[in-house]
């Protein structure tokens, strides 16, 4: 089974939904046999790149907020995140485009890494004091630790074409399947659930997702056609 995840690493509740989700799947009985993939989705693509902000005057501006408000706000979330063992600083961040991180998100999945690197940019965005917006060097830094080749993750990001195109179709699939904010969980492309569900929420998606989860039916299998596999191609038979 296949459970898909649009997050962007700018949102907070993907980082506490990912806690809560992990959490829930570690507890599922058939967890082994679930492949978790994360997609890109960005909440702001319209900001430029590499320009950044501090949170806090940012969020009072969107929302119509005093900045007091905005870290009540803050505070609130850090509870929730506290909550799932997870830090999650109140002041001093920034945010940024992460456009860049999201191709990186792709690179690190071909060599299978993605999940390492993504909870290290949730760690790098909400809990360091460095900002994970700092540039093409930090990013390296972090896709080095999640196990990946630095100068492969440099010429990646040296090269804006470099899985440009696989964002944009990971946001163009999310649209289509209704996404609409995130996190956005897909479970076998049969359920959907939005935000940052409870763990018991979670854990019972996944048991419904499961119970319903039906093996691939092969049509024609009575009479199988020419394919190609690894010992190659057969031959068409004369006449």
């Amino acid at each position: 089974m296949r459970v898909e995840i649009w997050t962007d690493i700018n949102c907070p509740w993907c980082y506490v939904g990912k806690a809560r989700f992990d959490q829930a799947l570690a507890g599922f009985e058939h967890r082994d046999e679930v492949e978790v993939v994360h997609r890109s989705y960005e909440l702001d693509p319209s900001r430029p790149q590499g320009v950044t902000e501090p949170v806090l005057p940012m969020l009072a501006k969107k929302y119509g907020l005093s900045e007091s408000q905005a870290r009540q706000a803050e505070e609130r979330i850090a509870a929730n995140a506290a909550d799932e063992g997870l830090e999650y600083r109140t002041a001093g961040r920034d945010v940024g485009n992460s456009f860049d991180m999201h191709r990186l998100l792709h690179f690190a999945r071909e060599h299978g890494r993605q999940h390492e690197l993504i909870d290290l940019l949730y760690r790098a965005n909400f809990a360091e004091e460095r900002s994970a917006f700092e540039g093409v060097e930090r990013l390296v830094e972090l896709a080095a630790e999640a196990g990946l080749d630095a100068d492969a993750a440099r010429a990646v990001l040296a090269d804006p074409e470099r899985y440009a195109a696989d964002v944009r179709a990971d946001e163009q699939e999310g649209a289509r399947l209704g996404a609409t904010g995130v996190p956005f969980f897909v479970l076998d492309r049969a359920y959907g659930v939005s935000g940052a569900q409870p763990v018991e929420a979670f854990g019972q998606a996944l048991e419904q997702a499961w119970a319903n989860h039906a093996p691939l039916t092969t049509v024609g299998a009575a009479q199988d056609g020419e394919a190609c596999g690894p010992d190659g191609c057969p031959l068409p038979a004369d006449g």
